[in-house]
């Protein structure tokens, strides 16, 4: 049957639409519409889990290379305390004098010269946060020291004290840089 138009126009009449082909229409859509919402959910949490795999991955990466530029600082200040060790050596058989007066002023000089370089690394260091121990009069704590000889206790002394120091020991802040080598009283 045609149809007229408000001005006069004939129009096909349209073949009617079923009301089951509409819900059918609307059970194919509503099921396609599920489907996407559930393609897009678990996108949504697969792009949290990668989010999260990301931070993880940044935060591990940072602590190893905190760990590796502690772990290289560290071995560069063992380095560093070795020369201090062995100018503190230099200036204790510097203090063994000489007979003559002027080889006497010369030892003078050069135990200055060790003394004022000394001086210096200790500073140095001092501003990277490494603080020298002290270690003798103090009871032995293994975790800051190491026994390398066991003294007969000096009168006085309680047994377990620190006598006397082979190689002063190190903090970095508050963690042992290097443990301090010392003599115990028995």
């Amino acid at each position: 049957m045609d149809e007229r138009t408000p001005n006069g126009e004939i129009r096909e009449a349209s073949p009617e639409v079923s009301v089951e082909s509409l819900q059918a229409e609307v059970a194919r859509l509503t099921e396609e519409a599920e489907r996407a919402r559930g393609e897009a959910e678990r996108n949504w949490q697969q792009f949290l889990r990668a989010a999260a795999d990301l931070e993880n991955y940044r935060k591990q990466a940072a602590r190893q290379r905190d760990d590796a530029v502690a772990g290289t600082q560290r071995a560069m200040l063992g380095i560093i305390l070795r020369v201090v060790d062995t100018l503190e050596r230099a200036l204790v058989h510097a203090g063994g004098g000489a007979d003559d007066a002027a080889d006497s002023g010369a030892v003078a000089a050069i135990a200055d010269g060790i003394r004022l370089a000394r001086r210096q690394i200790l500073d140095t260091l001092k501003t990277m946060g490494v603080q020298p121990m002290d270690s003798v009069g103090q009871a032995f704590d293994p975790r800051v020291h190491e026994a390398v000889e066991a003294v007969p206790a000096p009168e006085g002394v309680t047994p377990g004290v620190i006598v006397g120091e082979v190689e002063r020991g190190y903090l970095i802040g508050e963690e042992v840089l290097r443990p301090a080598k010392v003599r115990v009283a028995q």
